[in-house]
């Protein structure tokens, strides 16, 4: 009767051991097949946009905000091609729609052109459907002009929540802020912005500009050769920015897995 009791005891234990040695390589292998993307945080699960790239090359981004006019816009592609820098304007749809041929010379130029929004709104004052809206109308309206896909989105005001970034993942954007901000919308000049510049810039910087500003063309040139002469290249968003295989930390920096 003892032996038999031991018997059953010991069969009880394989059979829970079996169980959580199945669980735990079910889990490791789940986990192996799902090393794509975690656009989430370590901040208790926090979606957040990607602000700058972890990467050995010297790259860096230029983007520039299209929202008000366009009277600096010929300047600004002029200095563009001169420098031989390519970069990224993310175009509000209303600005798309006043401006279609300068929307239209930009993407001819060979720059990306990416989604700022429709209206320019605060975004976290809207629900996921308004800020799906928003982002399908923006793009609708690059299409139309420049016949380009748009695989880029930037929140207004740089202003976001779980909403506005779910908004744009589940549609198929990446969500771009920036880590150095030249502030040229409250009209500093050349050397100010050099100097805001210099003391943030490292391999993966993603730089906010806008058009329209007071200084921004006139200083457009001073920027990148200073950029330039540090030994950095400067590329489109989407040449910075890892596709897949990545994750985003509490900093908002794109990290490849490992």
């Amino acid at each position: 009767m003892f032996f038999i009791f031991n018997k059953q005891k010991i069969y009880s234990y394989l059979v829970a051991a079996s169980t959580v040695l199945v669980l735990l390589v079910g889990s490791i292998f789940f986990m192996g097949s799902n090393v794509e993307t975690m656009e989430m945080s370590s901040e208790a699960g926090r979606l957040l946009p990607i602000y700058n790239v972890e990467t050995n090359k010297k790259w860096i981004s230029i983007s520039i905000n299209c929202a008000w006019n366009a009277d600096d816009i010929d300047q600004i592609l002029e200095v563009l091609d001169r420098c031989n820098v390519k970069t990224t304007f993310f175009m509000v749809g209303d600005w798309v729609d006043r401006f279609p041929e300068e929307t239209k010379r930009i993407a001819e130029k060979g720059h990306e052109i990416a989604n700022h929004s429709d209206s320019h709104p605060h975004v976290n004052n809207l629900s996921y459907e308004q800020n799906v809206e928003e982002i399908k109308k923006c793009t609708e309206k690059i299409k139309t002009v420049t016949g380009k896909e748009v695989s880029l989105y930037r929140c207004p005001y740089g202003e976001y929540n779980d909403t506005s970034v779910k908004a744009a993942l589940d549609n198929g954007y990446k969500v771009i802020q920036w880590s150095i901000d030249t502030l040229d919308y409250e009209g500093l000049d050349e050397s100010q912005m050099i100097d805001r510049i210099n003391k943030n810039l490292k391999n993966g910087s993603i730089i906010l500009m806008h058009n329209g500003t007071e200084n921004t063309a006139n200083s457009l040139e001073g920027i990148i050769k200073n950029i330039q002469k540090k030994g950095y290249n400067i590329v489109k968003v989407s040449d910075l920015i890892y596709n897949e295989n990545y994750e985003i930390d509490a900093n908002g920096t794109q990290k490849p897995n490992v």
